[in-house]
């Protein structure tokens, strides 16, 4: 291999070497094409041997890939193309064998399998700077931790836990194949590698014989040359492969791991890397750990809950509410105009009680926990994940060796090539003047901000929805027949009946536009040709969450920070666009509304996210396979079985992240007003694993393993969420609480020394003199009870700090109202300065990396250095021992240099 060229570059130039057909690639494979034939010479008779199998027709050769398609009665140009992708397939060294269509079930569909030998295994290996074990790890375990066996029940069998030895590995080096631990050429790359450098083949390989630049089998999946392409689960899920040599490790996934009888279990991670992959590895091991961390928020939450039922007792405004001679005796003014009457206090006493469940004192002790609780996770799971990247050999795997993993798409579009100032080598890019580039980024964002602009005019309509049908529940529910009944007479009250409509309806909303924005982000992140596979996902990860944040959260962030703020004041309305006069809260607070509005879009969406994820896979593959079923098992071939199955697509994943960030989101930034939020999010998650594992293993098809070090851009977002949380839950606690306000009360204006916070309602509410309603506001007489009018009322109450009428300042805000505000304000910068303050110190006490990770990591990189200068040492000592009796026997050095030559050149895969 030429070593004085990137290890992209040189690929790159090997690929066209290959795909162009040159004399040395026919002379390499010669030997290779006369070992096929004489394999298909001995193949045993198809109908006498299972077609549930992973092996071509000689039982020797493992199937590698597997490419589907159908032949067209016009289709002349597909076939054309077909043609010329396998023989190039062919001469890049890859053997392929074809399933004729009068094998398969349905009897049109092709199959061509694909092997990859060892060859290109080696070379491929190379160039991708795969890691392969050179010596067994000789560290000592630390012993077992004191009282292990409780936790006995939660464990899986060893042999499912560490399906491999533990070794010290180095990146392979096809010159130096001695060098590595190879017992078994045929098993020493896993499956996964093995798919891994099949489909790095497929996407780069060309299919036209006059345009170069049209290539890979992503091309030929869109137009329909091909209809689908897979590497092929090891076995049946349910049951062993009756084959010895193979693994059957999707087997031992489903029973140790996939089943919803196993979910109090640890997750097998290390075989899900082995047969998925690192990245799908990662994922599991970062579902499963936030997981794991929510259990402690869950318990938390569950006795702030607790704590709020057992000190009903200690709840004097609510029975002040409920009180008949206090609450009963308050005439509240009209909620909206003309279409509601006045009100007695009394009436929201269940939603009081409710109200108080979640806003107590321990609304702010939960507050400060979730604000230190994100941090414990996050650094954490940096511990985690840099244990992981040790264990899983990607501690040296940075971004710039994933350059090797070029798209493409992007790959397609390079006409030119530029020096690179930092290795100083040439390398292929995509050439874009300033202005293309400016384009692309000002088209790029004006299609996000005009998405994330339909999101607010939509909530803007639901609020004025919100406005409207307020007025018409309140006059249409006055005389309803449930006001009669004992249980939900108090609980149906307009209020409620508008929340929970205009949350059901903005849910609705929030999926439509979901829908319609993924296609939308997908087009212009394409439009924006990244280089990479992690820059591309990097890029739409970004317009993804920036859109959903504002879509899922914006309803909440009107709730908990708007409605109720803005609404002026009996005699002095304010009106939105002038027609809708603005919500207020009830004299309970807008945190009810706020936890029901919480609820619908929270649970609404993990419900509505697991029928998607389950059920739709199941149906579709229970519909494709119905009359396959009917056949033997012998006759129901592994690659029809796996073709029947669901594709998955190769932003799978970043839909699973994307699931569980927006959930992360729920639970820290509204968490104030809802501890019982990571413990719903903790019911979702345990089922959450398992209808995961249980779609991978059982509803797709094995997926092309890639590799990651970390989930990418989503650790930046979830830091972004942790941050910002702590302003939310801070901002709740002040304005959308009653909290603050009830504490300046009992400290400032309560005049008992001992008491529980007598006469606060009382205290909480300022006077208007109905006489000076304007004809607009007043509401109708019909629309007034009938003890109003039995009763000499000259004045009604409304929430806020205001000088009553007849005061030299009537109606402006009082000092109490500053008092609070003042407060308020404290309180934020005191809660956000504490929260901050343990956060950075406990991030500075927790190392990113363990300590006996990095002597691991350093163990590592001296042995290898170790063994390579003696490696290197005793292959120098043969050399030289070698050329001393070659010149004994001839002394023409042409003749001594020629087997190094051949060597380079059968080091180049062509």
């Amino acid at each position: 291999m030429n070593r004085g060229k990137s290890s992209d570059e040189t690929l790159i130039e090997m690929n066209r070497t290959a795909w162009s057909g040159g004399e040395e690639n026919n002379g390499f494979h010669s030997g290779s094409d006369k070992e096929t034939l004489q394999l298909e010479d001995a193949e045993v008779d198809k109908q006498q041997q299972s077609k549930d199998s992973v092996y071509f027709r000689d039982g020797v050769r493992r199937i590698d890939f597997v490419l589907s398609y159908i032949e067209d009665k016009d289709g002349e140009r597909k076939q054309d193309r077909r043609k010329e992708f396998e023989a190039n397939l062919q001469k890049a060294g890859l053997e392929l064998e074809t399933e004729d269509k009068s094998e398969s079930e349905d009897g049109k569909t092709y199959f061509l399998k694909i092997h990859v030998p060892w060859e290109v295994l080696a070379t491929y290996a190379d160039v991708l700077k795969i890691k392969v074990p050179f010596k067994t790890n000789d560290i000592v375990e630390k012993k077992e931790v004191p009282m292990s066996w409780l936790c006995t029940p939660y464990r899986l069998p060893e042999h499912v836990m560490q399906p491999e030895p533990d070794y010290f590995t180095a990146t392979f080096d096809k010159s130096k194949i001695d060098f590595f631990l190879i017992e078994d050429k045929d098993t020493f790359f896993p499956p996964s590698t093995r798919n891994r450098i099949v489909y790095y083949i497929l996407s780069r390989c060309p299919y036209s014989k006059d345009d170069k630049d049209k290539k890979g089998i992503k091309r030929l999946l869109n137009n329909g040359t091909y209809t689908a392409a897979f590497p092929l689960h090891d076995s049946r899920y349910w049951t062993r492969s009756r084959d010895a040599n193979c693994e059957s490790e999707r087997y031992a996934l489903y029973k140790y791991w996939a089943r919803f009888s196993r979910f109090y279990k640890e997750q097998p991670l290390n075989l899900i890397r082995k047969y998925y992959g690192e990245k799908i590895g990662i994922y599991f091991a970062w579902l499963g750990f936030y997981t794991e961390m929510l259990s402690y928020a869950a318990v938390v939450g569950l006795f702030c809950f607790i704590y709020g039922l057992v000190s009903f007792d200690e709840n004097v405004w609510s029975k002040e509410i409920c009180n008949e001679t206090i609450g009963g005796q308050i005439i509240m003014c009209p909620l909206c105009d003309k279409k509601c009457g006045y009100w007695k206090l009394n009436t929201t006493c269940s939603s009081s009680w409710q109200s108080y469940l979640f806003d107590n004192t321990a609304t702010v002790f939960f507050a400060i926990f979730m604000g230190i609780w994100v941090t414990l996770f996050l650094e954490f799971w940096k511990r985690r994940q840099a244990r992981l990247e040790y264990e899983w050999d990607l501690v040296d795997m940075e971004e710039e060796q994933q350059q090797m993993q070029l798209r493409p798409e992007y790959e397609t579009k390079c006409t030119h090539r530029r020096l690179n100032r930092v290795t100083q080598e040439l390398e292929w890019v995509l050439e874009q003047s300033p202005a293309d580039k400016a384009g692309r980024f000002i088209l790029c964002w004006a299609t996000v901000v005009l998405w994330i602009s339909l999101i607010i005019a939509s909530i803007v309509g639901v609020i004025a929805y919100r406005l409207a049908v307020f007025a018409a529940f309140a006059s249409i529910m006055k005389d309803s027949p449930t006001n009669k009944m004992d249980l939900i007479g108090n609980l149906i009250t307009p209020q409620f009946a508008t929340s929970v409509t205009a949350s059901c309806i903005n849910f609705v909303i929030i999926m439509i536009l979901n829908f319609l924005y993924e296609r939308v982000a997908i087009r212009i992140t394409d439009m924006e040709v990244p280089k990479t596979h992690v820059e591309y996902e990097n890029k739409l990860t970004v317009k993804m969450f920036l859109f959903q944040f504002v879509n899922y959260y914006s309803s909440c962030f009107y709730v908990a920070f708007f409605k109720g703020k803005f609404v002026g004041y009996p005699g002095d309305y304010s009106y939105m666009f002038g027609k809708w006069r603005n919500e207020e809260c009830e004299p309970g607070g807008c945190l009810i509304e706020l936890t029901t509005q919480l609820v619908i879009v929270m649970v609404g969406k993990q419900v509505w996210g697991n029928i998607q994820e389950a059920l739709v896979p199941w149906l579709c593959n229970w519909w494709v396979s119905r009359s396959a079923r009917k056949h033997p098992e012998s006759l129901y071939s592994r690659w029809e079985q796996d073709h029947d199955l669901q594709g998955f697509s190769q932003l799978g994943l970043f839909y699973e992240y994307l699931e569980m960030v927006i959930q992360f989101g729920f639970i820290t930034l509204f968490v104030a007003s809802f501890p019982l939020a990571p413990l719903l999010a903790l019911m979702n998650n345990i089922l959450e694993v398992r209808v995961d594992a249980w779609k991978f293993t059982t509803q797709f098809r094995r997926p092309v393993a890639a590799k990651a070090h970390s989930i990418g851009a989503w650790d930046e977002i979830l830091n972004m969420i942790a941050v910002f949380s702590v302003v939310t839950n801070a901002f709740i606690v002040s304005f959308t609480s009653d909290m603050i306000p009830r504490l300046v009360y009992k400290y400032v204006y309560y005049e008992v020394n001992e008491g529980m916070m007598e006469g606060y309602i009382n205290n909480s509410l300022s006077f208007f003199n109905i006489s000076q309603f304007k004809p607009e506001n007043s509401p109708e007489d019909s629309e007034n009870p009938d003890w109003f009018f039995s009763s000499n009322i000259t004045t009604c109450r409304y929430r806020d700090y205001r000088y009553p009428p007849g005061h030299e300042k009537q109606y402006v805000h009082n000092m109490q109202f500053w008092h609070i505000l003042a407060a308020r304000l404290a309180f934020i910068i005191i809660m956000e300065h504490v929260v901050f303050v343990v956060k950075f110190f406990v991030a500075w006490l927790i190392p990113d990396v363990p300590s006996e990770v990095k002597a691991r990591i350093k163990r590592e990189r001296y042995l290898i250095q170790e063994y390579l200068h003696n490696y290197e040492l005793e292959k120098l000592k043969i050399q030289l021992s070698q050329n001393g009796s070659n010149i004994e026997q001839c002394t023409c050095p042409t003749t001594a240099a020629a087997p190094v030559k051949l060597e380079v050149l059968s080091d180049c895969l062509t």
